[in-house]
């Protein structure tokens, strides 16, 4: 039992370290909880973790390998470098129109939560390299103790998740009573200069992979 809960507590240790990363699904979180509220978070973690959990299964049955390839990695770099340069640029487009009393604009601020949550972390290229690096380690060991390892792997990874995006969704949410639409529409457009920042990056590192 002693070596399940160690790969429960340092896999929601783990996990933490890189929630607390600023990045995509940060981002969008931030950008949706105001108008939403506090269930933004555990939302984009459902779509965070249906992914994962998928990713998980494959790893396990071979897709591992894959992952390790520089031209898998580059062609993830360039589309969803692509993918976060349209978001980027909608909620720059439509942050004027954004609202506290509505839902906010078009673009990333109008993608359901779930759905978020699966795009914008398969368009980060790092989440890739993370399951492909650390994920691929800790599956290793998590499998010495068979589907129970995988399982206490999972829990406390995904856990991590959700403490750390509930806080924060919970934060902008119950703060928005001392905000108003300028501060907000402020937020919208400050989340979409850092979407077009990451695309550019994230483009940018996947063209590298091909050089």
């Amino acid at each position: 039992m002693f070596p399940l809960l160690g790969i429960f507590v340092t896999s929601f240790i783990v996990g933490l370290s890189g929630a607390l990363m600023p990045g995509p699904v940060l981002t969008v979180t931030i950008s949706q909880s105001a108008a939403r509220g506090w269930i933004v978070g555990p939302l984009v973690v459902l779509g965070h973790g249906i992914l994962e959990l998928s990713l998980v299964v494959a790893i396990v049955y071979g897709l591992g390998q894959i992952l390790t390839h520089g031209s898998v990695i580059g062609a993830i770099g360039i589309s969803g470098g692509t993918v976060l340069l349209w978001m980027g640029w909608s909620m720059l487009r439509d942050a004027r129109k954004a609202s506290l009393v509505l839902e906010g604009g078009k673009g990333a601020a109008s993608i359901h939560p779930v759905w978020a949550g699966i795009l914008f972390s398969i368009s980060n290229p790092y989440w890739i390299v993370w399951w492909a690096t650390i994920g691929l380690s800790y599956i290793a060991f998590s499998m010495k103790y068979g589907i129970l390892g995988i399982s206490f792997f999972y829990t406390g990874h995904i856990l991590s998740d959700l403490a750390w995006y509930a806080f924060v969704s919970s934060l902008v949410h119950f703060g928005k009573r001392w905000a108003n639409d300028r501060a907000y529409q402020t937020v919208i457009a400050i989340c979409g200069v850092l979407l077009l920042g990451f695309g550019v990056y994230f483009g940018y590192s996947g063209i590298r992979n091909f050089l």
